[in-house]
């Protein structure tokens, strides 16, 4: 035995490996993304791993290899579950062979996510067990007992990791052991085939598994219940690990439940927990799911319990918890002095919002569109990844974003109402063959007057810069036949395919002249990888004797490498990179080096 001091997605990946894992694919998203690099980095060597194309691709394909009899799990985030919902809620129904592990990682917040949307949701809605670990510890645990129950109960299960237990280091036992799984392999069966009679037996099935599934998990070891008293607690996931450090700090030993499966609920155990109780407290995030399952309990068995929480508004219904805002609710619940402030308070955190690198190519990709329509009235789409801090002032160049692949078929409905407009969509490298294709090929069988921008950095940078088809790598070290996106694009009959590089701000911008006078759809590919996997050369200067001090530079860039200088602008030498945009954009020639 070893202590190993890991983060909990790594926590989660090794537990994997130790349970026996043979398949492990997904779809990079923060905070999921270490998970599946974890497994690559430590493949034994008899381990496939893949970065999927999205996570419905995923989804299947590790429902294959669990057909197949091996122990499969999937990563994603809370929004890409929304992508994998459809074989998700079919496989409920289908089940599997070998174990499959459905890791989804929530993100309260949001710190880098679309929604604050609750995967135990999603578990109740396709019935599927959900497992919620409280820490790293917990989850490196908690990954093997999940394999184990989707074995037993021929089921998908959830593992719903957030955040901070994501993201939080703990030291941890390592016995350096792996379970030897042998897969049986496929074996033909017409419960495989999803025909609506098979889904009507099968839905019975899952409908009856529910009740045993919840006592099974009223005796699970990580669902416990101490203390004592009038006043109880309940919590689950991060809260849990929150609430118990609040207690701590404050010496109170109420009686306390940890609900570490949420779905289907342990009911005889939180009966257990209701016994003798008065009024409970439930922290949670995000979501009142705990709340409402000790509500609908106490309903069903006439018990005079009152249950405070989200719904009450004793608790906060959005965001993150945290052991500060724990201790805060556990304080008033139970009628204690507030917590003291410190004597001296801290000085409040510089607001650094977030902004596109210094020298990324995205930024002199939306000024050269920007340039290309000045005076034209323009509409510009945008989608997830770094580009969309393209809305950010001074560029202002992201009118819309919803969801991946979304900026290409947000584009065609808007067109399709102000024709008139140029209706530009931009999407980046990794999106475009996540959900991208298909919005294309929508408004070239419609005959929809789009302009695609494509900004291809040759890698999925805001999550980690790990490969994708056009990159020619996979997961597994191999090196592939790289998916030429302009191929792509021509062979679905695209019109007008150009390519540029956003750093050549006049070819750039004759670039995209050329795609918006074109009719149908159109598409320019901007190619220059991102800054921080290629540095363009070294720093640019500012030459002092030529500078007006007119800050077009920074009023039309916004770089965060230049700086006012007293009446002048100054390049920060430790952030630039040479990328040459400022220099293309002065006037006055008063920017200079050796740059790109």
């Amino acid at each position: 035995m070893a202590k190993q001091l890991v983060m909990g997605n790594e926590a989660i990946a090794l537990g994997a490996l130790r349970a026996g894992v043979g398949f492990v694919c997904g779809y990079p998203g923060t905070p999921s993304t270490e998970i599946l690099e974890t497994v690559a980095k430590h493949n034994p060597g008899d381990v496939y791993v893949e970065w999927s194309v999205n996570e419905k691709s995923a989804m299947e394909a590790a429902a294959g290899a669990a057909y197949a009899g091996a122990r499969a799990m999937v990563t994603m985030k809370q929004v890409g579950l929304n992508v994998a919902s459809d074989p998700l809620m079919s496989l409920a129904y289908i089940g599997v062979k070998g174990g499959m592990v459905i890791v989804v990682a929530d993100d309260p917040g949001p710190i880098s996510s679309q929604t604050e949307q609750d995967t135990r949701h999603f578990a109740r809605f396709s019935k599927l067990p959900v497992f919620d670990p409280a820490s790293a510890e917990e989850a490196y645990e908690m990954i093997g007992d999940a394999f184990d129950y989707s074995e037993k109960y021929q089921t998908p299960v959830l593992l719903r990791p957030t955040t901070r237990v994501c993201h939080g280091c703990a030291s941890i036992e390592m016995d350096g052991s792996r379970k030897k799984i042998e897969p049986e392999g496929f074996r033909k069966d017409s419960k495989w085939v999803i025909f609506p009679r098979l889904t009507f037996q099968n839905h019975k099935k899952v409908e009856a598994r529910q009740p045993v599934l919840g006592e099974d998990f009223s005796s699970y070891r990580f669902n416990e219940i101490t203390g004592a008293g009038k006043k109880g607690i309940a919590a689950g996931g991060v809260s849990a690990a929150y609430a118990k450090e609040a207690l701590a700090q404050m010496g109170a030993e109420p009686k306390f439940f940890k609900v570490a499966t949420p779905h289907p609920f342990p009911e005889r155990q939180a009966l257990a927990f209701l016994d003798g109780l008065s009024e409970v407290l439930v922290l949670e995030e995000l979501d009142p799911v705990i709340e409402r399952e000790l509500v609908y309990l106490c309903g069903k068995h006439q018990l005079p319990v009152k249950i405070f929480g989200k719904l009450t508004g004793h608790t906060p219904n959005a965001g993150e918890n945290s052991t500060e805002i724990a201790k805060e609710a556990i304080c008033r619940f139970l009628g204690l002095p507030a917590a003291n402030e410190p004597e001296t308070p801290l000085p409040p955190l510089p607001v650094r919002p977030p902004v596109l690198c210094a020298g990324c190519p995205h930024r002199a990709s939306f000024y050269a569109v920007k340039a290309a329509m000045r005076g034209k009235k323009a509409v510009f789409s945008g989608d997830i990844g770094c580009y969309t801090l393209g809305n950010a002032s001074p560029l202002d160049m992201v009118d819309t974003c919803l969801c991946m692949g979304a900026g290409v078929t947000v584009a065609q409905g808007l067109h399709r109402i102000e024709p008139d407009a140029v209706n530009f969509a931009f999407i980046g490298d990794s999106t475009f063959f996540h959900t991208g294709i298909p919005g294309v090929i929508n408004a070239v069988y419609n005959e929809t007057d789009i302009v695609l921008i494509v900004l291809d950095n040759a890698t999925t940078a805001m999550t980690g810069h790990q490969p994708h088809p056009g990159t020619g790598k996979t997961m597994m070290g191999e090196i592939s036949q790289k998916v030429d996106i302009a191929g792509v694009l021509k062979a679905i009959g695209v019109g007008h395919v150009g390519k540029a590089d956003p750093l050549d701000l006049k070819g750039a911008v004759e670039a995209v002249k050329a795609a918006a006078a074109a009719k149908g759809v159109s598409a320019v590919i901007f190619e220059s990888p991102c800054i921080a996997v290629t540095k363009p050369g070294p720093a640019y200067t500012v030459k002092e004797e030529k500078c007006t001090g007119c800050k077009r530079c920074i009023r039309e860039l916004g770089c965060p490498a230049m700086v006012v200088e007293g009446k002048k602008v100054k390049i920060e030498p430790s952030m630039c990179y040479g990328c040459s945009v400022c220099a293309q954009v002065c006037p006055f020639g008063a920017i200079g080096g050796e740059g790109k």
